[in-house]
């Protein structure tokens, strides 16, 4: 399959549009059958989930819904034991990680004299955790869901997953789901799954957010119960961004560029770059790769819906580009990548150099792999601690401190109608 590079100053308002917009896909056309769904489950609780997955097994209990510890002792045997060791190296690097991400407890500021006002942090008490199943089986995405819950210090974390065949979870997901921590594991997925954390059932706890990605079903049902627990951003298709100037290794690109479109038809992979003859050898490399490439369909369906070659006049196009794709995965493959790294303002996780391709952040560098796509990273960052903890804050008077306040409190109450307000500070001054 042939790309053809295309100059970005050639591109008509309407193909920009198209190349920004990428996978975003309208899920308005499946809500109504969703919320059928969410309002079951938060109406009937666990008769829902057994009604769906009696397919999987026809004697199905409410105790079927929750892997056992013998469950998760039996995964072991299941799983290669150099996965469960890359795990277990996975899951080292990520807890380091995010353990750096820990902010002070506790702080305060002397506003004015006898004011004292400040700011704790204190973690979410049960949190859910969203595990893909079926045919794509993810065990990194639960380090990296549960592991910085857990390095935040929330009480509980739940995950559930869609079950196969006799109501068995995948025993990767299980040994990873042990690895990092995890308190229950429930065999439920998509929006049963969702409204299950998000209102409780007999068997599954409610949860005061629910992280991590999934298909459009559970992304829908992720947004219809949002407000009735927190949610992270909306997950769409993976997608890339290369960012090179001409000492880009084209061999490199290319390959990189080729993995980002592996996951699925709609995924999206992009090249910008300064040089038009890095363009036309990553695209003449693409296409003579394209005919060893297994699972051609995807890759087939993911280069000609979504991806793109283009070429830039000049770097500074080339960042301005890019801050707007706003894409989940930037790779920075200039000379001094560190340079270009100041004029980045929007993606999800950015890779610098040549040493630096985007799998290594799939799975174990320790930055997380739970990002934004869709140009979300223009107003979300990626899954870190700050998903699991809130930060209220507190404030002590003297009552000289509220008398230096006293009048203009009561004149900004009075002045919005609310004269109770007003009265609460004049009664402690009688």
């Amino acid at each position: 399959m042939k790309m053809t590079p295309e100059k970005i100053d050639a591109l008509s308002p309407e193909r920009r549009k198209a190349v920004m917009e990428r996978s975003m896909e309208d899920i308005s056309s499946i809500f109504e059958d969703v919320r059928s769904i969410v309002n079951d489950v938060r109406d009937n609780g666990d008769a829902v989930a057994l009604k769906h997955y009696v397919k999987h097994k026809s004697d199905i209990t409410p105790a079927d819904l929750e892997a056992t510890k013998q469950e998760i002792e039996a995964a072991y045997q299941d799983v290669d034991p150099k996965v469960v060791d890359a795990l277990k190296v996975s899951a080292a690097n990520i807890t380091k990680f995010h353990e750096a991400q820990k902010e002070r407890s506790m702080w305060s500021i002397e506003v004015c004299e006898g004011i004292l006002a400040g700011r704790v942090t204190r973690a979410m008490d049960v949190v859910g955790c969203y595990i893909p199943g079926g045919s794509a089986i993810y065990p990194s995405s639960i380090l990296m869901t549960v592991l910085p819950a857990k390095v935040a210090g929330v009480e509980q974390i739940v995950a559930i997953t869609p079950p196969s065949k006799g109501m068995k979870a995948n025993s990767a997901t299980l040994v990873a789901a042990d690895i990092a921590g995890c308190d229950r594991i429930f065999k439920v997925g998509g929006p049963w799954g969702v409204a299950g954390l998000a209102y409780g059932t007999e068997t599954m706890p409610k949860v005061d957010k629910i992280v991590g990605p999934g298909n459009k079903y559970v992304t829908a049902a992720k947004m219809m119960v949002y407000g009735h627990v927190d949610i992270d951003s909306p997950a769409g298709p993976s997608e890339a961004l290369i960012l090179a100037d001409d000492t880009g290794d084209p061999e490199l690109i290319a390959v990189d560029f080729l993995s980002q479109v592996e996951h699925d038809p709609d995924s999206a992979a992009v090249l910008v770059t300064t040089s038009e003859s890095l363009a036309t050898a990553v695209c003449d490399i693409i296409a003579r790769e394209y005919e060893t490439l297994p699972r051609k369909e995807i890759f087939e369906s993911s280069l000609k819906k979504h991806s793109y070659v283009f070429i830039a006049r000049d770097m500074d196009q080339a960042v301005a580009f890019t801050n707007e794709y706003a894409t989940e995965h930037l790779q920075v493959m200039t000379k001094d990548p560190f340079i270009t790294l100041n004029k980045i303002k929007h993606a999800g996780s950015i890779f610098l150099g040549p040493y630096a391709p985007v799998p290594v952040g799939d799975y174990a560098s320790g930055t997380n792999h739970v990002l934004p796509t869709g140009q979300c990273a223009r107003m979300f960052s990626g899954l870190s601690l700050d998903d699991f903890i809130k930060k209220p804050t507190f404030q002590y008077l003297s009552k000289e401190g509220l008398a230096g306040l006293k009048d203009t409190v009561i004149t900004l109450a009075e002045a919005e109608g609310l004269p109770i307000h007003a009265k609460a500070i004049k009664a402690r001054f009688k």
